[in-house]
């Protein structure tokens, strides 16, 4: 069960925005866009390089959604939570053609890309 509060997740649903994904390893920050997906309190990215190996080293991760409309911010929500690498194919697959179908690309672009869930572990929003 989802720990977000309705309206946080009815903007997470609503269409394909940028995250941005922070993470740390040995005190330093890295912060990155990814697409993702959000469903029941978890966010699924694929991702690759450098977010993927410091999400190995250290799972506490954060996102920070925006949607803006001619430079004027609508919404934004903050995410804290904990990240799992998940190394089944078939898993990886489906997630990825699940957040290509969201942003409009082809369910096979960015094969090489690895599954990665986020359990929310805490959340603020706001509408503006």
């Amino acid at each position: 069960m989802s720990t977000l509060p309705t309206e946080a997740e009815r903007l997470l649903e609503s269409e394909p925005v940028m995250a941005h994904l922070g993470t740390c390893v040995e005190g330093r920050p890295h912060v990155a866009p990814v697409w993702y997906r959000y469903a029941d309190g978890t966010v699924e990215i694929v991702t690759t390089g450098r977010k993927l190996a410091n999400i190995r080293r250290n799972p506490r991760v954060s996102l920070s959604i925006q949607k803006d409309d001619a430079g004027r911010t609508r919404w934004m929500v903050s995410l804290l939570g904990t990240a799992a690498v998940i190394e089944d194919e078939a898993e990886t697959t489906a997630a990825r053609r699940r957040i290509n179908e969201k942003y409009g690309a082809g369910p096979d672009a960015y094969a090489d890309n690895t599954l990665v869930r986020i359990d929310v572990g805490s959340a603020t929003y706001r509408t503006y």
